[in-house]
């Protein structure tokens, strides 16, 4: 796959080809944050949708269909996923419709996930933990099952709340990364959290006035998951403390147009010494 499909779009004067190329080109790179990729089936099917080819929701029914008839044979092969959520993804963000709500939350999940998640758009009722290469197999401490709802409901209200008038862009930027950091801690679904988080969040920054379109997700999807970890980290008798400053950097870079080395490498905690089992 090209390192950056659909870069040409970025510039083009057709304004509708233009954010059909971000939409896709986010849309594909998101599919990282969970170790998936796409198929050239798929890429083919964004072409025809970004030339005018095809609607959206033909899109969608073309992958239905060639799914239909072409299933994976490997239980392990998730193209499929990464093909159909891609697609839906990309036609969320091309629709302008949004509300700041648990209930939007959740209905871009079930959108996203619908018959390839049998919870989509459903809270999970388990607790979970996720060993993560970037804390030396670790994991974050989720929000326990028996609070998501409350949580959710907290996190949104007091952002509903919070007026960004008279702040400072390092001050609306560190904020804005605190938010995000803790609305995904939250990790309301059994899986597709970091996908969800990133279409609600990009549809939240447009409501703020962000224009959030450029090639930042779709190239560093994986660098956003990673620094979402280590946004909600703490091993103090190692001196390892959670800390924004690598989703700010991510921020600043998507909201700001400047230019900091976004590399997942950087985020590792060290490997010198062995991390607790928690």
């Amino acid at each position: 796959m090209n390192s950056v499909p659909f870069k040409e779009n970025f510039t083009e004067s057709d304004p509708d080809k233009r954010d059909k190329g971000y939409a896709w080109h986010t849309a594909i790179g998101l599919q990282a944050v969970d170790g998936l990729k796409t198929s050239d089936y798929l890429l083919h099917i964004a072409v025809r949708n970004i030339e005018g080819e095809i609607t959206f929701e033909e899109a969608n029914v073309f992958l239905q269909t060639y799914y239909e008839k072409n299933p994976a044979r490997d239980a392990r092969d998730r193209t499929e996923e990464a093909d159909k959520v891609s697609a839906r993804i990309a036609l969320l963000l091309s629709e302008k419709a949004f509300s700041f709500t648990p209930n939007e939350y959740l209905s871009i999940h079930r959108k996203l996930f619908a018959g390839l998640y049998p919870h989509a758009g459903r809270f999970r009722d388990y607790n979970i933990t996720k060993r993560e290469w970037v804390l030396n197999g670790a994991t974050v401490l989720y929000c326990s099952a028996t609070v998501l709802r409350a949580a959710l409901d907290y996190d949104l209200s007091e952002e509903k709340k919070y007026s960004y008038r008279n702040h400072s862009t390092d001050e609306i930027i560190h904020h804005l990364a605190g938010f995000v950091s803790r609305l995904w801690q939250i990790h309301v679904f059994g899986e597709g959290n970091t996908r969800t988080t990133a279409v609600f969040f990009i549809k939240y920054l447009r409501t703020l006035g962000f224009d959030v379109k450029n090639d930042v997700f779709g190239q560093n999807a994986l660098y956003f998951r990673n620094s979402l970890v280590r946004a909600n980290y703490n091993d103090l008798k190692n001196g390892i403390y959670e800390t924004t400053e690598y989703l700010e950097l991510f921020l600043r870079n998507l909201l700001l147009d400047e230019n900091h080395p976004l590399h997942n490498r950087a985020l590792h905690i060290s490997s010198t010494f062995k991390v607790s089992e928690n």
